[in-house]
């Protein structure tokens, strides 16, 4: 059953939409987090976050760790009180930061041994470590094993000693775990590319037993025609009763891609990061706002999201913001990609529910390809 009841109200082929239900509120499915890094989504009040649509957002393990500490953030109540975000908080287990921004010292069987990418201190960290942190300092509701991740292209002995060592640590988590009623823990699948080793990873998680899953150790170097080539498997290798959940994705090509092949959660940097460069998601593909042809363009980016950002500022105005470098264009271009992929999953939701997925999908994906997306290089 899984620590939170999982109801899948209407499929579309592969394709599901229902409700995740925590003990901090519903979230619907399919469902895109915002990444709160360091306790924040970069230049957005929670308010904000919480009116683009978001049921959950992500917090994560690494940064937090570091700064201000863990330890700090239970003192002050936790991390939802913290940030002040009343609804739920899944937090990453920090293996990717780890892998991907610190100097590794050594990786054992026991543990990752780490220099902070802040100071330079060294850090020690263990499945159990990762789930002291997440569940009981920062008491995220749903909280995620410790894997080890490694960048593709890979060779397959590589990829195949890491998931290996996942399922390990993925036994090690869910004993440190425990027994809780108010919170979940998922397991992550690991395998590269290599439908086998998906398999194996899927049937070793599946034994450990979790109350959801993620596709772990996609986008990170395969591309989008290698992502979409394990997802036409992968989401099918793991309960079909839980929740799925692809880490780290992403574009919403990718997105709309992932979906209709069975997945139900994301997150991704994307909408802010692109928001702080002058990029703008909407229907027809990415627009940079940097561009001269939006000068005098008194139109705004989305009339019909409901959101001040995307409905209430001229394209000419943004324009003015980034071309000035004012705090404000970023802000405003941050909230409004935000409620951008917020109307994106209610419209997946929709879809779903309609059984017309494959007709907005084939829409979607037409719109997107002629629009274009401008780069904001």
């Amino acid at each position: 059953m899984g620590a939170f009841p999982f109801t899948i109200s209407a499929t579309d082929g592969a394709a599901r939409t229902g409700v995740l239900a925590t003990s901090r509120g519903k979230i619907r499915t399919p469902a895109f987090m915002p990444v709160g890094t360091a306790g924040t989504v970069k230049a957005l009040t929670v308010d904000q976050v919480a009116a683009s649509g978001a049921d959950i957002l992500l917090g994560n393990t690494y940064h937090l760790m570091l700064r201000p500490t863990a330890e700090r953030v239970a003192r002050l109540g936790g991390l939802h009180r913290f940030m002040r975000w009343e609804k739920p908080i899944l937090t990453d287990s920090g293996g990717f930061q780890v892998m991907s921004l610190s100097k590794i010292s050594k990786v054992t069987e026991e543990s990752v041994t780490f220099q902070s990418h802040i100071d330079g201190s060294r850090h020690v960290l263990t499945p159990e470590r990762s789930i002291a942190i997440q569940a009981d300092l920062l008491g995220s509701d749903i909280v995620m094993q410790l894997d080890e991740l490694v960048s593709l292209p890979s060779s397959e002995e590589r990829v195949a000693e890491a998931m290996r060592r996942s399922a390990r640590w993925g036994q090690r988590s869910k004993a440190a775990f425990g027994a809780r009623d108010s919170q979940a823990l998922f397991g992550i699948q690991q395998g590269g590319q290599s439908r086998a080793l998906r398999g194996e990873s899927a049937e070793r998680l599946i034994e450990i037993g979790f109350d959801g899953y993620a596709i772990g150790g996609l986008a990170v170097g395969e591309g989008h025609a290698g992502m979409v080539e394990v997802l036409d498997y992968a989401p099918a290798m793991l309960p079909p009763e839980r929740p799925r959940y692809l880490m780290g994705v992403g574009k919403p090509i990718d997105i709309v891609e992932a979906v209709a092949r069975g997945v139900d959660m994301f997150d991704c940097v994307l909408p802010t990061r692109s928001g702080r460069h002058g990029q703008a998601w909407t229907w027809d593909g990415s627009v940079n706002l940097k561009n001269a042809r939006f000068a005098e363009d008194d139109a705004p980016l989305d009339a019909g999201i409901a959101c001040p950002a995307s409905r209430d500022y001229s394209k000419a105005y943004l324009h003015h913001l980034v071309k000035s470098e004012e705090i404000l264009g970023q802000v405003l271009l941050s909230w409004h990609n935000l409620a951008f992929f917020q109307a994106l999953m209610a419209a997946l939701r929709a879809a779903i529910a309609g059984r017309r997925l494959d007709a907005f999908r084939a829409d979607f994906m037409a719109r997107q390809r002629v629009g274009g997306s401008e780069s904001v290089a």
